[in-house]
């Protein structure tokens, strides 16, 4: 049977890769984009399996909308990933800031809830299925000038694994994708060292055979795995002292 695959976010990154992998391996596959010009790719190329959705994350009425259009058209989706996300610069001194803070969680957070939310009756009814949570290894600590993705980051962990405690006995699966640094526009403008920076295809195909594994949670790359792990076990005033003179991520306008 044709693996049926839906995803958020794939006009770029790891979304855009994740989507082009499961089509060139014949699977049907819905994306969404707030502008769905910018899958036009997608609808050339592969023009009887990729669905192509215009739905923002931050509106439940058109991910609801998107999700009816995909299940009228193929049924229940194998496979849900949440991958949208966005990251911002912050300061909470700042007052303009404040907007982007509720931005990113509303889009980072919340947004995975309103992906999942529309697929889980469905998929209970079934019997089977998986939710692809993308997260981050900077929701291990929170990071100075970031702290909003970073605590974005940390929600959508926690958020995963109580809803893979709530959906225990339905046969969904719940999976968390931890990312370090992967070679995408998000990343492209960090102006600082990235280490261990993962090109996006390989973070695509990697997130891919771990949810055909099964695994609950991957996070790679493997040296920033071990390096998260480390800064987990920092004592706070040690995290503050490391970090207070660490580069920031550009805010918005700069």
């Amino acid at each position: 049977m044709t693996l049926r695959v839906f995803i958020t976010g794939g006009s770029s990154g790891i979304g855009f890769e994740l989507a082009r992998q499961y089509l060139e391996s014949g699977a049907i596959v819905g994306i969404t984009s707030r502008d769905a010009s910018r899958l036009e790719y997608f609808g050339q190329r592969w023009p009887d399996r990729a669905v192509l959705l215009k739905a923002d994350v931050r509106n439940m009425v058109s991910m609801k909308q998107a999700a009816a259009l995909f299940l009228s058209l193929h049924g229940v989706p194998d496979l849900v990933y949440a991958n949208a996300g966005i990251s911002i610069g912050n300061l909470t001194w700042q007052e303009q800031d404040v907007p982007v803070f509720e931005e990113i969680l509303d889009t980072n957070v919340t947004g995975m809830v309103r992906t999942f939310q529309p697929y889980i009756a469905a998929m209970r009814q079934r019997g089977e299925g998986k939710l692809v949570g993308i997260a981050s290894i900077a929701g291990f600590r929170g990071l100075p000038g970031a702290s909003a993705y970073s605590a974005s980051k940390a929600a959508a962990i926690c958020y995963l694994e109580g809803l893979r405690a709530e959906l225990y006995d339905s046969g969904i699966r719940v999976i968390t994708i931890c990312p370090g640094y992967v070679d995408t526009p998000m990343t492209s403008e960090n102006p600082y060292p990235m280490p261990f920076l993962v090109p996006v295809a390989k973070a695509a195909s990697g997130i891919i055979r771990s949810v055909e594994t099964g695994r609950l949670r991957y996070t790679f790359p493997w040296q920033m795995r071990g390096i998260g792990m480390l800064l987990r076990m920092l004592p706070d005033r040690l995290h503050a002292f490391l970090f207070s003179r660490a580069p920031h991520k550009p805010r918005r306008g700069d």
